[in-house]
């Protein structure tokens, strides 16, 4: 069984077709966009992007060329597999009706290189309620498929609650997690990290990282602003030395909050479609959270500036067409404007 509430469970559809702008918006000064003064001679760049599934995608999605290149700037990629990689479904009719995702390598293979985005520099999170989906059949073929492929995995119980990964000169840690599972405890917990709490992070896992990131699966789904656990959450990892925060799970973007030295990215939208086809337009919009990380002696792992890239999951003939924001005119791109002026009051969206 799921850990979800019940009144999670009950608000899910009515959200889900009206994404709710309400909720705590105390605090949520910081800029989609900032930089540090001045900035460092040297960096490395990260590149942060939302829920990945086949869900809205009967063919390989389209990137625009500008965010592609976007993309291929990185020195390293970091997402949220939300679809187990398998060949043939095991949960069928789950599968058909939506409630259970699945998507194939070559789908895989093939939207990461029209988004231009290097295997080798890929590492892609396993800690979401989906990754069980598939049943454990469908993890391992999704472990397997990950490895053929090249991609690195962070989230899973065998690499441990921090998890290394080499961005550039830098060393990265990772601690990702999920609050959520859509199946029983015992079979999710054996081999997905739901280890949200840092005080029960190894001390020496730490050691000789230049950049501790979480990247946890967290909040409730189609809410802009994040709710006041969820913000809890990231002052603890803030307080226990995480740099920079970046979630996923609530399939709409939402603020960017400064905490100390910390940057929480609470939610970034889906990269691509994990809902229906048919999804209401708040729900399309999408984000790259671009880092740049100092490699300068006496700033070296410090936040040098960090910029959401918005754009629009756009329906096309059974896939996706990636839009930036820019490209937008008419109504679509005053709705679209205006709800992330909300969201971003000082971003001038």
């Amino acid at each position: 069984m799921s850990n979800y509430p019940l009144s999670y469970k009950l608000s899910w559809l009515p959200r889900f077709l009206k994404p709710s702008l309400a909720g705590d918006r105390a605090g949520f000064t910081a800029s989609a966009a900032a930089m540090m003064d001045p900035l460092p001679t040297r960096s490395v760049r990260l590149a942060f992007i939302g829920d990945i599934s086949a869900v809205a995608n009967r063919d390989v999605p389209e990137c625009d060329p500008v965010l592609a290149a976007l993309l291929s700037s990185a020195d390293l990629v970091v997402g949220n597999c939300e679809s187990p990689i398998v060949e043939r479904p095991g949960a069928i009719m789950g599968t058909w009706l939506g409630t259970h995702h699945a998507m194939s390598e070559r789908f895989l293979a093939d939207a990461l290189a029209t988004a231009g985005i290097a295997r080798d520099r890929l590492v892609l999170s396993l800690a979401n309620n989906h990754t069980l989906d598939q049943g454990i059949a469908g993890f391992e073929q999704t472990f397997a498929a990950l490895n053929r492929l090249g991609i690195r995995t962070i989230g899973t119980v065998a690499g441990g609650p921090i998890q290394r990964h080499a961005a550039g000169s830098l060393a990265i840690g990772f601690a990702a997690f999920t609050l959520w599972r859509n199946t029983d405890a015992a079979p999710f917990e054996e081999r997905i990290l739901m280890r949200s709490d840092p005080a029960e992070w190894p001390r020496g896992a730490v050691s000789g990282i230049d950049l501790l990131c979480a990247v946890p699966h967290w909040d409730w789904e189609f809410r802009h602003f994040p709710r006041p656990a969820t913000r809890a959450l990231a002052r603890r990892l803030a307080n226990h030395g995480v740099g920079l925060i970046v979630g996923h799970h609530a399939h709409v973007v939402q603020p960017i909050e400064r905490l100390g030295d910390s940057v929480v990215a609470y939610g970034l939208g889906d990269f691509l479609g994990t809902a229906f086809t048919r999804q209401p337009w708040p729900g399309r919009i999408g984000s790259i959270l671009i880092v740049d990380i100092s490699t300068d002696t006496d700033t070296r792992g410090m936040i040098a500036a960090y910029r959401l890239h918005f754009f629009m999951r756009l329906a096309n003939n059974g896939h996706e067409r990636l839009a930036p924001l820019e490209a937008l005119n008419g109504a679509l791109g005053q709705q679209l404007a205006t709800r992330l002026a909300t969201i971003f009051p000082t971003s001038g969206n």
